[in-house]
């Protein structure tokens, strides 16, 4: 199995909540607030797993991995995601497809999606490049540039920004 060969260091965040690591923002905590919805989409189970993993492990964010494309609209309007996480290659359908179906869909569209993808560098990303008015981050996916995009496209909360320690980038392909 191709994706069994992959090396990935995880090693970049406290392993205990209580850990000695301050996060900005944390007077009162993150945990008196309600954890931001993510849905990642990517027929990739081991990339949404991890993804997931890594992301819930910051505290901050609760994710459901969708990992057939037909499945992401519906999944999308079971869980009410605050954001979307979409690759675009994807085997059965496009993440563009998915991406308009959502958008088209009266109680989604304001949604806001981040799409990834290998199909553009990350200076492209971080120019600002867009499709369908959404955004995307680079694959391989740093956690650290992933959470900034996240948070940058979330609904603002008052008191509310995920960040992390300065520690080892993480990158997923």
């Amino acid at each position: 199995m191709e994706s069994m060969n992959k090396v990935i260091e995880v090693d970049f965040l406290p392993r205990e909540a209580n850990a000695g690591v301050s996060w900005p923002g944390s007077i009162g905590g993150w945990g008196t607030q309600e954890k931001r919805r993510i849905l990642i989409v990517d027929d990739d189970a081991d990339t949404t797993h991890l993804v997931k993993v890594l992301l819930e492990r910051t505290g901050h964010y609760l994710v459901l991995e969708e990992n057939h494309a037909t499945k992401a609209h519906q999944s999308a309007r079971n869980f009410r995601p605050d954001l979307i996480l979409l690759d675009i290659v994807m085997s059965e359908t496009d993440g563009g497809e998915v991406a308009a179906r959502i958008d088209a869909d009266p109680e989604l569209q304001r949604m806001p999606i981040i799409f990834l993808t290998a199909l553009v560098t990350r200076a492209e990303a971080k120019a600002g490049l867009q499709t369908q008015g959404h955004s995307f981050v680079a694959k391989p996916v740093s956690i650290p540039e992933l959470i900034d995009a996240i948070e940058a496209h979330l609904p603002v909360r008052a008191g509310s920004r995920a960040s992390l320690p300065n520690e080892r980038p993480l990158s997923i392909p």
